[in-house]
């Protein structure tokens, strides 16, 4: 079997080109349906399908290395990537050396060639229910099983081929996986944040769409979900170091041609004032920390996958890289966020303008940031080294504890 390579001389020129455009794409709101299908079509989705299965077998940390420098050039394009990389992790630990596949053979082979083949998986979640609870369902007619429902907040799901997502099934929460290109399922480019307009971020609606039976699951191991649910966090947090690359990027092409230093003509040009290099210093201080601190994580957590796939990891190695991309949680978006806050003292009212759009770097962050609140990090950390006590971090498909759904009725 003829083993694939990724293209790295290829990918690093894509990547040069989506870099021009990104700041008018997001002033203009244009989706970008042609940058996802060349990044699938370079296979950046498939990097991580093992060889058993055809596929280039990257390792973890250098797919997180290319997602900083995706997002570096657009990191609308690399958030999007988030749920299609969780799914193939997913697939990668579901495999294991030929010799030892069986029922999970088939579909294996099957989602191999479809990623192999450029098809994109999106995320769909959230629901506006009760803390714990689920509205979309999953029903059995004369026809086979169809899936009907409501998500919010889809990244990715509006460029798929595929969305992956929870739902009940009778009393059980179920993972499923749902074609998207059939008249049942809908995704609305809803999404009215002020930061990463362009990552599809919407309104998924699933009415009666059709679900291949081989396609539902329940959670399986907590152990396996944890590391999952790292691998999602993880992407977030590489897309916030790629942000602080591009900003300091563009801070340094802002400055270098300007005369006028805070209003003041003809004393020197801001390159040479000593407070514009020590804002640029410090911008680039906190860019190469964020970068060492997410790769860091990406070495960990890509070895302790290995190891579980292997079944040899330790009993705490998946506690151990959790809460290592807790703790990451805090310190990279913090550093960032506080950096690209004082960004602007680098120039006047220039800096503030909508054509250069400096501005997005740190909507964008603060965005991300908030889709696991520092404040909630903290806690459950803290927590943790008083008592022992793990965070919850709940896998699709898995059963709601009580003692949640009976804080949220309080």
């Amino acid at each position: 079997m003829r083993v694939p390579t990724f293209d790295e001389a290829a990918f690093r020129a894509a990547v040069d080109a989506f870099a021009p455009g990104a700041a008018e794409r997001e002033r203009d709101r244009t989706l970008l349906f042609a940058e996802v299908s060349r990044l699938q079509e370079l296979g950046f989705g498939a990097q991580r399908l093992p060889a058993e299965l055809g596929g280039p077998d990257e390792a973890f940390e250098a797919v997180i290395a290319r997602l900083i420098d995706l997002a570096a050039a657009d990191s609308n394009l690399a958030h999007v990537q988030r749920g299609h990389l969780a799914f193939v992790e997913a697939l990668r630990l579901d495999s294991v050396p030929e010799a030892d596949l069986r029922e999970q053979a088939p579909r294996l082979r099957t989602w191999a060639g479809r990623i192999l083949a450029g098809e994109f998986v999106g995320n769909a979640q959230s629901e506006r229910q009760l803390l714990g609870e689920l509205g979309t369902r999953l029903q059995r007619d004369d026809h086979g099983l169809r899936l009907t429902g409501r998500k919010y907040y889809t990244t990715g799901s509006i460029y798929a081929d595929w969305i992956h997502l929870s739902a009940l099934e009778g009393d059980e929460r179920v993972a499923v996986t749902v074609s998207a290109r059939q008249p049942g399922v809908r995704t609305i480019d809803d999404w009215d944040g002020f930061g990463q307009p362009l990552t599809g971020s919407g309104t998924t609606v699933f009415d009666g769409a059709v679900v291949d039976a081989a396609e539902v699951s329940s959670a399986g191991d907590p152990s396996r979900w944890t590391l999952i649910g790292a691998v999602f966090q993880l992407v977030l947090l590489a897309v916030v170091a790629g942000i602080a690359r591009r900003a300091l990027d563009d801070t340094v092409e802002y400055v270098r041609p300007r005369e006028r230093t805070f209003g003041y003509p003809g004393a020197r040009p801001p390159r040479n004032d000593p407070l514009v290099q020590a804002q640029l210093g410090r911008l680039s201080a906190a860019s190469a920390a964020a970068r060492a601190v997410v790769l860091d994580a990406g070495r960990t957590l890509g070895a302790v996958l290995e190891r579980t796939r292997a079944g040899t990891a330790g009993p705490t190695e998946a506690r151990d890289a959790q809460l290592q991309v807790f703790r990451a949680q805090h310190t990279v978006p913090a550093l960032v966020l506080d950096v690209l806050t004082e960004l602007f003292e680098v120039g006047g009212a220039s800096a503030v303008g909508t054509g250069r759009a400096l501005d997005r770097h740190w909507r964008n962050v603060r965005t991300i940031a908030s889709h696991n609140p520092t404040a909630q990090r903290l806690a459950a950390l803290g927590q943790f080294e008083l008592d022992g006590t793990l965070p919850d971090w709940q896998a699709p498909g898995a059963p709601q504890a009580a003692e949640v759904r009976e804080a949220a009725l309080r």
